[in-house]
């Protein structure tokens, strides 16, 4: 039997412990000892960027935010269907998370962070969607945490809050779009964003292509025009 060998890891702020492991030529981020992701189940993350970049209008220059690094294959996915010129910003919060990709997964992924329309951000994505008033994002995915129920880092709570939804809605373009990944079904976050004012589509996804039944879902919001005497979803 082939060993697991951990290859590297660090901490947050808050003490939380991420590492790397590979174990026959797999790769596999670990949270507090708990499997976060791996290279061998991407289908989910994949389809986050499908389903997010999926406009029935396809922009002049699409810019995208991607919260969560990961493994890459978010970002990999949205590089192969989203065409030039785009911009594709990628929030992460750990810098060693952006360094375990450029030095163990280039192999799996190619040479992601080195491509023109990628724009890494090391800090925190709430921050890119708090000061996007500049320039919106026509698509935004977070693949943060397994759900509002189940945080990686406390912090990312703020997202997942009516105002947090809110927040999003004026962080996105006229017709821009938000899709989340969860790692299984959160009614209250598919109430919450409908009550703000999102279009919701939920999707089931699965985690492996042979996989018998879908256990992770990603919840799709289309930003609506504003109503009439209201100001939610004005520019």
């Amino acid at each position: 039997m082939k060993p697991i060998t951990k290859l590297a890891e660090t901490r947050t702020p808050d003490g939380t412990l991420f590492a790397l492991y590979e174990h026959d030529g797999n790769y596999a981020l670990h949270y507090n000892q708990n499997p976060l992701m791996s290279t061998g189940l991407t289908v989910s993350e994949q389809m986050l960027s499908d389903i997010g970049c999926d406009f029935p209008k396809r922009p002049a220059h699409p810019h995208v935010l991607i919260g969560g690094l990961g493994l890459g294959y978010s970002l990999k996915r949205v590089l192969e269907i989203i065409g030039k010129p785009a911009t594709v910003r990628v929030a992460e919060l750990l810098p060693e998370v952006v360094a375990w990709n450029r030095e163990f997964l280039s192999k799996h992924n190619g040479p992601l962070l080195d491509d023109p329309r990628t724009e890494i951000y090391v800090g925190d994505v709430f921050d890119c969607i708090r000061d996007a008033a500049k320039r919106p994002y026509d698509s935004i995915l977070l693949d943060t945490d397994d759900g509002p129920g189940s945080l990686v880092l406390p912090q990312n709570v703020r997202i997942y809050r009516p105002d947090g939804l809110e927040m999003i809605q004026r962080a996105l373009t006229p017709n821009g779009r938000v899709a989340f990944w969860l790692a299984s079904p959160e009614p209250r976050l598919l109430k919450d964003m409908a009550r703000v004012g999102f279009k919701v589509t939920d999707f089931e996804a699965r985690a492996h292509a042979r996989s018998k039944r879908a256990v992770h879902r990603i919840y799709l919001g289309e930003r609506q025009p504003a109503k009439e005497g209201r100001g939610r979803g004005r520019r």
